[in-house]
Parts: structure tokens; sequence; C-alpha cells
């Protein structure tokens, strides 16, 4: 497997989560000289279609299609295909569909894209301990983000999502895989909608490979002054 440090040099990919291509492209421009990739999610995937993604992947940075698959595993190996066709560097799975479904996933993808990335959800930053419990899972994250960890390095997945409060057992667990962290959030930024988080430093200091940022950068009044300045302050803090 490439070492996402070689594949990634820049760990900063930012969350394009929008269904109005136009602004999505402005936003894409206005980062690229700071930023090391790009990230489509559910919101713009499903209001915009695969056109929309390969537009965004002709803006010549890595993209990362936030896809989140979880069935049964044809189907999962059908949608692998399809998304793997449209350019991106990498996509995910739920972990919690289970070692056939996630390799299925990847066998399907990479016939498509050899270099495909795929890489498998763990537990969702939007969780606390009580949304845990509630969903059977006990209020433990760094637990079930351990066990899922394994299962997606048992099915010879790339990497796996987690939130940077999990990364020490993640790699505990599946030390050879690459970490993709959300829930980023600078210091004294708005949560919204995330419990689970950490700064840009703290994350990337945990071992995170890749961090996704959303809000912070694209909700600023200017996204382009607010990624240089997050990508810098990476530079200055790496421990």
């Amino acid at each position: 497997m490439t070492s996402s440090v070689a594949r990634f040099p820049n760990p900063v990919f930012v969350a394009l989560d929008t269904p109005d291509l136009g602004h999505a492209l402005e936003l894409a421009a206005a980062v690229r000289p700071y930023v090391g990739g790009l990230k489509v999610g559910l919101e713009f995937i499903t209001a915009l279609g695969p056109t929309a993604i390969r537009r965004i992947v002709d803006i010549g940075l890595p993209v990362f299609a936030d896809t989140k698959f979880h069935d049964i595993p044809n189907t999962v190996a059908g949608a692998a295909k399809g998304i793997a066709g449209l350019g991106v560097a990498m996509f995910n799975v739920h972990a919690s569909g289970g070692v056939a479904m996630m390799q299925a996933a990847r066998n399907a993808a990479k016939t498509i894209a050899p270099d495909m990335l795929v890489i498998a959800v763990t537990v969702l930053t939007s969780l606390g301990p009580d949304d845990l419990i509630a969903v059977g899972l006990g209020r433990d994250a760094n637990v079930q983000a351990k066990r899922l960890a394994a299962q997606a390095a048992k099915a010879g997945l790339d990497g796996v999502v987690c939130s940077a409060h999990e990364l020490s057992g993640v790699r505990e667990a599946a030390p050879g895989l690459m970490t993709v962290v959300p829930g980023i959030r600078p210091a004294g930024a708005e949560l919204a909608d995330q419990r689970r988080v950490m700064t840009p430093a703290e994350a990337r200091n945990a071992g995170a490979d890749i961090l996704v940022i959303g809000r912070p950068i694209t909700a600023a009044a200017d996204p382009a002054a607010a990624a240089s300045a997050i990508c810098e302050h990476l530079v200055r803090t790496m421990g």
C-alpha cells in the first residue's frame, strides 16, 4: 500500500458539502493552492450526480467521495464500480456492513481503478455516549472503533475513518491502515453537529493521515485565507 504521506503530502481535505455545483467549484478553486484534496459527500452526490463529481475531479486535486456505502455485498460491489469509474482517489463504506461487504467493495473498485483507495467508516463523529448506547454499541466509541478497524484490515481495505479521539486505539488494532479524520475544528470554532472533535494540529500530532475540514473553511468569510491559515499552522506545530 502506498504511504499516505507520499500520496497526500498535504493532509487537509476540504469538505464541499453543498448541493450547489457553482458554489462547490468556486470554493474548490479558492482553496486549491493551499490544501491537499477535496471531499464530496452525500448531499453533493445525491443532488448533483456523477457529472458533477467529474467536474470536481477535473480541478486537479485528489477527491474523496464520502459515499458511506452500506448494503449487501453484491449491491455495494456494483456501487463501488460506479464510483471508481469517476476518477476519485478514494471512497468509503461502513465497516459495520461486515468483512464480506468490505471485500466486495474493494475487489469491485480495484477492477476499475487499481490504485483506488477504499476505506471504512468506524464510528460517526456526530455520535456521543448517549447516542452510542441508544443504537446498542455501548458508551465507549474507542472499543467499537478498534473492533471495526480490525475488521477493515481483515477485509484488505486501505484505511478507516475515525474520530481523532479513537486514533490511538485504531492504530493499535490496525497499524497498517491510513486514518482519515473528520470532526476537525480549529480552536474556538463552533462544533455544530459534531461531538468528538480535535483541532487540526492535535489530530495530526495524534497520528491522523488525512484531516477532513468543512465549515471552518467553507463557511469562512474568506475560504482561501482560512485554508491557508490552517495549513500554515499545521506546518508550524508538527510534533
